[in-house]
């Protein structure tokens, strides 16, 4: 399977982007799927699924004071909050990922030939250093197949519970979209805020064309979406940049970086004046 992925890597997150894509603007497109969901509804999805999500967030919403866009807000905070081991192996995985590329890039420059034989034995080695490392290349993957139920039962459960779709906060009505689009700038702000955070924390990041697509294309389907769900994004956001600072703190990795290299240098310089005083003084010194 990892063999799989690691060659279709590409394509693969090109079609879970499609995905993500196809099923929120779809939702933009309908803001009322279905008939209102009631205690007589019936179905897996409906009745277990929907219906019980809206009931708890209407008492998530009255212990908030009745107030359904906090209940919204403490929602995604406890469903973020259960996700957060998924979310630190992720970051984890990612950044053993980013670790590896000069050795895979090694790889490639060693067995560039295109004879089938080669290929496969160049895909063989990557492997057999991802398994080395605890590289899994299925779990970048992961946090967006896990979170697309969460969101879409969420949509389904405001705009089809009339008390939920009805709901101000602030300025919003809860099944409607944000009529001054802030909601959706501060979700992909926050979104391009976490990813530059990651960045800058790995010793080797990649490209930059992830980091500016997500926030933009979470802009223009939430702008058209029940601001229920753009309040969804952008507490997960949010909470996603705290977790990030908490757990796999950017700064302290760059310090920690600066200080293996100026060890580095202290090293090699001390091991140059070793080498001259030894010559002036005849001892030969190790290499």
């Amino acid at each position: 399977m990892q063999e799989f992925i690691k060659k279709y890597k590409k394509p693969l997150q090109m079609l879970a982007l499609i995905l993500f894509v196809f099923v929120l603007a779809s939702c933009a497109k309908n803001p009322q799927p279905q008939a209102p969901i009631t205690a007589d509804s019936t179905g897996f999805w409906d009745r277990m699924i929907i219906y019980n999500l809206s009931q708890f967030l209407i008492k998530l919403s009255e212990i908030c004071g009745h107030d359904y866009g906090l209940g919204i807000i403490a929602f995604t905070l406890i469903t973020q909050t259960l996700l957060i081991p998924f979310t630190i192996y992720q970051q984890k995985n990612a950044d053993k990922s980013m670790a590896l590329q000069p050795k895979i890039k090694e790889l490639q420059h060693t067995y560039s030939a295109q004879d089938a034989a080669t290929k496969e034995k160049l895909q063989s080695e990557i492997k057999r250093v991802q398994d080395e490392a605890g590289v899994s290349m299925s779990s970048q993957f992961l946090p967006l197949f896990i979170q697309m139920p969460i969101f879409i039962a969420l949509y389904q459960a405001v705009v089809r519970t009339p008390e939920l779709a009805t709901g101000d906060f602030l300025w919003l009505q809860l099944g409607q979209p944000d009529p001054y689009m802030i909601i959706p700038i501060i979700a992909a702000l926050s979104l391009l805020l976490n990813a530059y955070l990651m960045q800058i924390g790995r010793e080797n990041p990649g490209g930059s064309f992830m980091i500016y697509f997500m926030p933009v294309l979470i802009f223009f389907i939430t702008f058209r979406l029940s601001s229920s769900l753009s309040l969804y994004f952008a507490t997960r956001n949010i909470y996603t940049v705290v977790t990030t600072l908490v757990f796999d703190n950017p700064f302290k990795k760059i310090e920690k970086r600066q200080a293996k290299e100026e060890a580095e240098k202290e090293e090699a310089r001390r091991r140059r004046q070793a080498i001259r005083k030894a010559k002036k003084t005849g001892r030969s010194v190790k290499k």
